[in-house]
């Protein structure tokens, strides 16, 4: 009984995550868009202001899933500017905000 209740939970966590699932499976083995893939190709379509783009990337994951991604990336690029700087992940955040130092 629990295997069958871990298989079931498994299964939506993979679909979740966006990986090949059974949802993928029954769609022809196609695998989707994970929210990573989306939130970066939302970010880099918003820097280049192409709203064509931005739609697209953001129709591929749920609003939820792309805020996430969206966050995931820019903590990872605050923590990589900070270490090539030198300076702490608040420096540099407000630095790229155009913030005054606190």
């Amino acid at each position: 009984m629990f295997d069958r209740f871990r298989t079931m939970a498994g299964r939506k966590t993979q679909e979740q995550r966006g990986g090949v699932g059974p949802a993928a499976a029954r769609e022809g083995g196609k695998r989707g868009h994970n929210l990573f893939e989306a939130a970066s190709a939302y970010v880099s379509a918003c820097a280049e202001d192409d709203q064509e783009r931005i739609d697209e990337a953001a129709s591929w994951v749920s609003p939820e899933a792309l805020s996430f991604g969206v966050t995931e990336l820019a903590c990872r690029a605050v923590i990589a500017l900070a270490r090539e700087r030198d300076e702490s992940p608040g420096t540099v955040t407000r630095s790229l905000l155009g913030l005054p130092a606190a």
